[in-house]
């Protein structure tokens, strides 16, 4: 499975470095599990999109538009998304 590294800037102005997975690479049975109200998603800025952090367990928003410098992807065992 797919995931990224990729820093940018917070509306405060702080950087915020986040390794994360997108909504689209997650597998359908963890998107189950941690998703809520299928059909109601929320509409985000231009830019911000909703992904999974892999340190905080949980989702966030990475802002592309204050991305510094370019997202690295590298890949990692889907086995830590199985749902049980």
């Amino acid at each position: 499975m797919k995931a990224y590294k990729g820093t940018f800037k917070k509306q405060n102005g702080e950087n915020r470095e986040m390794v994360f997975a997108r909504m689209w690479d997650l597998p359908e049975p963890f998107l189950k599990k941690h998703v809520q109200g299928a059909g109601s998603e929320a509409k985000y800025p231009e830019g911000m999109e909703l992904v999974w952090d892999l340190e905080a367990d949980s989702f966030r928003v990475f802002n592309w538009k204050t991305i510094e410098g370019k997202a690295k992807h590298f890949d990692i065992d889907s086995a830590l998304f199985e749902v049980k």
